[in-house]
């Protein structure tokens, strides 16, 4: 099954908010809304007979991967999480300093349960150097159950996905059993 939420502020939520020019206050606002979306979406999917309770993943993709350190920190009946093409958001891409309580740097040591981050080595807004691999190095995450692929490309999954697909079933596979 797949649960599909759509945050404050985004689709048919949008509220004027723009992730790259709001600013410092309009960011936490969204964020500690976000968290709590999480949460009633995890609430929801564990209300269900059909749903596997000790059976949930998040999947962020570029800016919702960045989230992912906050998401898996803030709810831990996330059991594993996928990072694609994500990182941490790069500083001059920041509108003000980031308030520390929704900073993803100061919640990925907290983050502890299994990620697998797929990138483009070559992504121009998610740089492996600066972004992606410090975010990688941050988790809590034990080594043993932290993953990151790169593939030779930037800031798309067009040209991998057929690994993207076989990557994230097999993680899915390995941390929330086979199906």
């Amino acid at each position: 099954a797949v649960l599909l939420p759509l945050w404050k502020g985004s689709y048919e939520r949008s509220d004027d908010f723009d992730p790259l020019s709001s600013p410092a206050a309009v960011q936490r606002e969204h964020v500690v809304r976000w968290v709590t979306e999480l949460r009633s979406s995890v609430d929801y999917l564990q209300s269900r007979d059909d749903i596997d309770p000790d059976r949930i993943a998040y999947q962020g993709i570029s800016y919702g991967a960045m989230w992912t350190p906050v998401f898996m920190a803030q709810e831990p009946r996330l059991k594993t999480g996928l990072v694609i093409v994500g990182g941490f958001l790069p500083f001059e891409m920041a509108p003000d300093p980031m308030p520390p309580e929704i900073d993803p740097l100061n919640h990925a040591p907290r983050a502890t349960a299994p990620v697998l981050m797929l990138n483009g080595r070559h992504d121009p807004i998610f740089i492996y150097e600066t972004s992606q691999l410090p975010l990688y190095r941050n988790l809590g995450t034990a080594d043993a159950d932290k993953r990151h692929v790169t593939f030779p490309a930037g800031h798309s999954t067009s040209s991998w996905r057929d690994e993207l697909i076989r990557e994230s079933l097999d993680w899915l596979d390995r941390y929330l059993g086979e199906p």
